[in-house]
């Protein structure tokens, strides 16, 4: 495994590149590293992608405390790998936080991005109750709690391996909670006020499970919602990550879109 770094105003972003073909860029969410696609990752090069995975500034390998993570930033991460790689154009994929950032990458060089997926996205600020929120507040500067917390996204049941893959999660976040609470912080525009500009294909995908929202069907719908041309699709006896719990049923909803995507 070869990691790679590209510069950005304020440190480094890694990331990876696997198999050939069509560009397909994956982020992960907030708190996670890009291995959070590990299973996702080797069904999407054998359908034939270039696939390129990168940890979030401020997570994983990527350089520590970023001065903003914003998502609009985050997009120009995006961007800058679809750059190093030869300007794509590029499949995002975009993972609950991260969801965000892809819709600004595509509104700010659609020539570089050739339709973006959200997964697990949140299209308003989530409001916890008093109680919840004391508790977010310590998840938010633990990693032992984080990961704690991180496990309770998978309702229906997690990878053989994700008890090693939290260990490793954990450690990696030991000095870097800023990031955790920075790509998660109210910032505007939201990315909701940048959508319509979104002239790509666009798909939702969203576990029927989902703990993070009382309705995850409605959620994905409202998502949907915000764009020119987009689709939504359910990922059954799923949680917060699809990609994770149910890599083949994911596979089979991106691969078919990105059959679309790589002919734009």
């Amino acid at each position: 495994m070869t990691v790679s770094q590209v510069a950005r105003d304020g440190g480094t972003i890694a990331y990876e590149v696997h198999g050939a073909g069509p560009l397909v860029v994956l982020a992960h969410g907030m708190g996670e590293n890009r291995a959070a696609f590990r299973h996702l990752l080797p069904l999407l090069v054998a359908a034939g992608y270039r696939v390129a995975p990168i940890d979030v500034r401020g997570h994983g390998d990527s350089s520590p405390h970023w001065p903003t993570y914003a998502p609009a930033e985050v997009g120009g991460d995006l961007l800058a790998v679809v750059r190093e790689l030869g300007g794509g154009p590029a499949t995002l994929v975009g993972s609950s936080s991260s969801g965000a950032g892809v819709v600004f990458a595509a509104a700010d060089a659609p020539e570089l991005v050739s339709g973006i997926v959200q997964i697990s996205p949140f299209v308003g600020q989530p409001k916890p109750n008093p109680l919840l929120r004391v508790a977010q507040a310590a998840v938010l500067r633990s990693p032992r709690l984080f990961g704690m917390f991180h496990r309770t996204l998978f309702p229906c049941g997690r990878p053989a391996d994700d008890a090693a893959y939290r260990k490793e999660l954990v450690a990696k976040l030991r000095g870097r909670m800023d990031a955790v609470r920075g790509v998660v912080a109210q910032v505007d525009p939201h990315w909701t006020a940048r959508a319509r500009e979104v002239r790509q294909p666009v798909l939702v995908l969203m576990g029927t499970k989902d703990p993070d929202f009382p309705d995850p069907g409605a959620e994905a719908r409202a998502a949907r919602r915000q764009f020119a041309v987009a689709e939504a699709r359910m990922i059954a006896d799923s949680g917060h990550y699809p990609h994770a719990d149910q890599p083949d049923a994911t596979s089979a909803d991106l691969v078919e879109f990105l059959a679309v995507t790589a002919r734009a």
